[in-house]
């Protein structure tokens, strides 16, 4: 699998919106030590703090990786953002991209690559070759994290698991399956790019073999109950074997995102398909908690939610933003 070099040179492009800067900002807020500057080209108007710097301040810092960080509409490289990339090659930094147009399609900049040694990483586009699964149980822990829909937090909570399971020493790594967890830990593949015959496989390979103790938190994509994504989904809840299942939702969600005529399913439902096909492969998967995104209720509201459900599933169950994950990793814990 592909690893990128840090430390990290997060590149702003010409952004002026916020939220087309969650790939950087998600970088910063969970990997910050990674992180050395900020780069910003003209008519950016996104600050995050970082030092701002120029590609040859970058080089002389050390800093092996130029990250586009935003995504411009349409996922697209402006054409004024060439002379960076082959300025930044120039300077004997890699370059790592998670748009959809691909950065080995920029004219020449595959070439200039070769001649300075250096590495393009496409990482929304997979070009790792996967075996099929083998459904062969291997030796380690592992959690992946599911949704009642797509975005509504399973990277987040997943990284916020290992967080907690780290600062108490136990032996775990963030398995990433899309970009921006990819640029966050360094590692992992975009599972949505995998041929499908592939994408179990490439969760097995993601989350391997390990010593007995050792915990695989997997990031989740998709949803079972997502008709464009579902199948992404199942082949990654087949391939991860996973020991443990958390679910995620978003409490102000009524209705699958980007389709018409889809409800998001009763969490008791969705549980259970979710365990019905997790224990093809892992016949104990469970359930050991339930993560909520609550930002659209008041504290007090989102408290008394979260109390209801777990009076409801007798299960942890919290807003790992709002209030963190230590009842939940408790439960985690237990496993061992």
């Amino acid at each position: 699998m592909l690893e990128i070099k840090v430390p990290y040179l997060l590149c702003l492009g010409n952004t002026t919106e916020f939220i087309f800067t969650k790939t950087a900002k998600g970088i910063l807020d969970w990997r910050a030590e990674k992180c050395t500057g900020q780069i910003s080209l003209q008519g950016c108007t996104i600050d995050l703090g970082l030092p701002e710097l120029s590609i040859t301040q970058a080089a002389q810092l050390g800093i092996k990786t130029l990250v586009l960080g935003v995504a411009p509409p349409g996922g697209r490289i402006p054409e004024s953002w060439y002379e960076m990339l082959f300025f930044a090659l120039e300077n004997g930094m890699d370059i790592a991209s998670g748009l959809h147009d691909k950065l080995s399609e920029v004219p020449g900049l595959v070439h200039q690559a070769k001649e300075e040694g250096c590495q393009l990483f496409d990482v929304r586009h997979s070009s790792e070759d996967f075996n099929v699964a083998t459904g062969i149980k291997r030796q380690g822990k592992r959690l992946l994290a599911v949704g009642t829909d797509c975005a509504v937090g399973e990277m987040y909570t997943a990284l916020a698991i290992e967080k907690s399971m780290l600062k108490r020493n136990k032996d775990v790594d963030f398995r990433a399956t899309g970009q921006t967890g990819i640029f966050i830990c360094g590692t992992g593949v975009s599972i949505d790019a995998v041929v499908s015959d592939f994408v179990s496989g490439a969760a097995e390979a993601i989350s391997p073999n390990n010593k007995p103790k050792h915990w695989d938190i997997i990031e989740g994509q998709g949803s079972l109950y997502h008709p464009s994504y579902a199948a992404v989904t199942l082949g990654l809840v087949h391939g991860s074997q996973p020991d443990a299942l958390v679910l995620c939702h978003d409490v102000s969600r009524t209705h699958i995102i980007g389709v018409e005529g889809y409800a998001v399913p009763d969490l008791a439902e969705c549980m259970q398909t979710y365990i019905s096909a997790a224990q093809l492969t892992s016949p104990n998967a469970h359930f050991v908690g339930l993560c909520f995104n609550t930002s659209s209720l008041s504290e007090q509201q989102a408290h008394n939610y979260l109390e209801k459900t777990e009076k409801q599933f007798n299960l942890p169950c919290t807003d790992p933003y709002r209030f963190g994950v230590e009842a939940l990793v408790d439960k985690i814990c237990e496993i061992d």
